[in-house]
């Protein structure tokens, strides 16, 4: 029942925000900006389209997979770690991204820098129970 209703929600949220360019769903609680990504699944390779938390840097955008502290972490994530590309929008902007799911020191620095930037974030590997994961996007055009 949980999950329906979370894919319930993801929906309205993303029907509202590209309705709207981010006007009307573009910002989460604690005040980080919101994006559209749509990746492949990773076993029939459908689309799905999620909005997502962002910190943006350096011209890339880097996504915290929290799940808001759920103990298991969002499809979107495992999707792109089966995939090299996929696509968001910024506001009314929608562009091709390279993927890169970050491990070791670069992941502990971008989930510094995200929770620095956010602290609403910051106890969300504790709720969570599991180590947060960050994919970081950068624009291929």
């Amino acid at each position: 029942m949980t999950r329906r209703l979370w894919r319930a929600g993801n929906a309205g949220a993303t029907w509202t925000y590209r309705h709207t360019g981010g006007r009307i769903g573009g910002r989460a609680r604690g005040g980080s900006p919101v994006l559209l990504l749509t990746a492949p699944g990773r076993s029939a390779g459908q689309l799905h389209t999620v909005p997502v938390a962002y910190v943006e840097r350096d011209g890339a955008y880097y996504l915290a997979a929290t799940a808001g502290g759920q103990p298991k972490e969002p499809q979107w994530i495992r999707n792109l770690r089966a995939t090299p590309t996929a696509t968001i929008q910024v506001g009314r902007q929608q562009m091709p991204v390279s993927v890169e799911v970050l491990a070791g020191a670069a992941r502990e620095a971008a989930w510094h820098d995200f929770v620095s930037t956010y602290p609403s974030f910051a106890p969300y590997e504790q709720k969570a129970g599991r180590r947060i994961a960050i994919a970081k996007v950068t624009p291929t055009r």
